[in-house]
């Protein structure tokens, strides 16, 4: 039964299913001082971890410290410990705030740093803004498009104004519990079958 098992891929051993699982990114979009991504970025992890379903980890543009590309001959280290990061996952949550009606400038360039290392894998958005951070969602699926990256529809959306105590202490409404989770199922599922064609 044990070599059925491992065979068609079902196991009892908690290691060995853990080695299986996939590997999902939730990348920080914003690098300024006094951003509140990683607070949503925590909060997003907390809701991920309890489902046991993937490896969820925090993935801070900022600590990679790219340079604004066309400034550079490309043989910074933080430019190929980016790639290797990226290349290391099978999906992405991307935590984006809006800015002037798009994505930051940092996400965009951070973006712009791969190619390869997006391709064939899927992505969700959890934004925020004024309006949700809609419009930068919208920005982000354009690029994602050329990037080869598979957008899921479900895209939860948090205001400034409720979802934000003086717009700097994130406490999310209830609400939102269910689009990220129905968010995280469809990033999963995504991910898993495009891993088939990598």
């Amino acid at each position: 039964m044990g070599f059925l098992n491992r065979l068609f891929g079902g196991s009892n051993n908690k290691e060995e299913n853990t080695m299986t699982k996939l590997n999902i990114g939730i990348i920080l979009g914003s690098t300024r001082q006094g951003r509140v991504s990683p607070q949503v970025g925590e909060w997003v992890k907390g809701i991920a971890d309890k489902r046991g379903d993937a490896n969820y980890e925090i993935v801070d543009i900022a600590d990679f410290n790219l340079p604004f590309l066309g400034t550079t001959d490309g043989q910074e280290p933080g430019i190929a410990a980016w790639n290797e990061k990226l290349a290391n996952l099978d999906g992405f949550v991307f935590i984006v705030q809006e800015y002037n009606h798009s994505i930051t400038g940092a996400l965009k360039n951070a973006l712009d740093f791969a190619r390869e290392a997006w391709n064939n894998k899927a992505a969700g958005i959890v934004s925020y803004g004024s309006t949700g951070g809609a419009r930068a969602a919208e920005h982000l699926r354009g690029i994602m498009g050329e990037l080869l990256i598979a957008d899921v529809r479900t895209h939860p959306t948090l205001s400034l104004f409720t979802d934000f105590e003086n717009m700097s202490v994130f406490k999310p409404a209830d609400l939102h519990l269910n689009n990220v989770n129905d968010m995280l199922d469809q990033v999963n599922s995504w991910s898993g079958a495009l891993k088939t064609i990598r």
